[in-house]
């Protein structure tokens, strides 16, 4: 499936659970149905924003982003975050106010119900995001996945605290499950907002896709004398990665061009979505560069 149409999928379940939620939530007098139908509300934001910042991110380098558009996804991935946590601080508020002021919970087995059906429809929707979103290594469609998902297991949550109200009368278990589903949908922002922010900042690709970079360089190792200042970073679905390559004076321009196509080539055969950059060097220049170097070093 599309990214775009993925995203559309998105928009459209949330819209059909949040307004389940808020009807619900209305005729029950629940605050963690209400809390859900807010933290709900806010996912179908994350989903409208997930589905613009695809567009755009997918969008080819034009003359004012000649990088492309990537770091649009971990901008929409940056708000979605944001979002969650206004959620979570939301319910909270609205659970310690329900634990002052009690209040009973009206048709407590509808609102299990309506957190049932949406918890079914956000999971199979998530899993289809969260595909979608490996796939094509999409922050934002990441981003949108957890949201639905950490959706499921609050609504699941406030069903087991209906469902505990409706048996034994017990009413404050529905505030404290507000609490504890807020505190946990803000844990999962906190790892999710490290993931969207960071590569705003260029930071280097994790450990684990940089020893694999690496790995394929050294492969080739025979066929050059080293490498050296290797840079990595992310934007958006997109790898950046740019290393100096030393080959011996006597290579040709066509066998160094060719040289540096395998290696771009098996590069992007892990990393789908990597811009490999590899600037030439001969022998006889790196000399010059570590000579040049040794001597700046001792003078006094």
């Amino acid at each position: 499936m599309l990214p775009t149409k993925t995203a559309g999928l998105s928009i459209v379940s949330n819209f059909a659970v949040v307004t389940l939620k808020l009807i619900v939530g209305i005729l029950t007098g629940s605050v963690a149905v209400m809390s859900e139908a807010i933290h709900s509300s806010l996912d179908l934001m994350a989903s409208i924003i997930t589905f613009f910042s695809v567009r755009i991110s997918s969008k080819p380098p034009d003359k004012n982003h000649p990088y492309g558009h990537g770091k649009f996804e971990n901008v929409a991935g940056t708000i979605e975050t944001l979002l969650i946590f206004v959620a979570g601080i939301w319910i909270i508020y609205e659970s310690v106010n329900k634990l002052l002021h009690p209040e009973p919970i009206r048709l407590p087995m509808l609102g299990v119900t309506v957190m049932l059906i949406g918890a079914a429809a956000n999971l199979f929707v998530g899993r289809i995001v969260k595909r979608v979103g490996e796939q094509m290594n999409s922050v934002a469609m990441r981003s949108n996945a957890l949201h639905l998902m950490t959706d499921v297991y609050s609504s699941l949550g406030v069903a087991v605290s209906l469902l505990i109200v409706g048996f034994t009368n017990f009413q404050m278990i529905d505030p404290i499950i507000g609490i504890i589903v807020a505190l946990y949908i803000m844990k999962e922002a906190y790892s999710l907002g490290k993931e969207s922010f960071l590569p705003l900042l260029d930071t280097r690709l994790d450990k684990e896709e940089e020893k694999q970079v690496r790995e394929i360089i050294e492969s080739y190792k025979n066929e050059f004398i080293e490498y050296h200042a290797l840079r990595t970073r992310r934007s958006g679905p997109e790898e950046y990665i740019d290393f100096h390559l030393v080959v011996p004076s006597s290579t040709d321009i066509e066998t160094a061009h060719d040289l540096c196509d395998r290696i771009e080539k098996q590069i992007q055969q892990t990393l789908f979505r990597a811009q490999v950059f590899i600037h030439l060097e001969p022998e006889h220049e790196r000399i010059m560069h570590l000579k040049d170097a040794n001597y700046k070093g001792s003078r006094p």
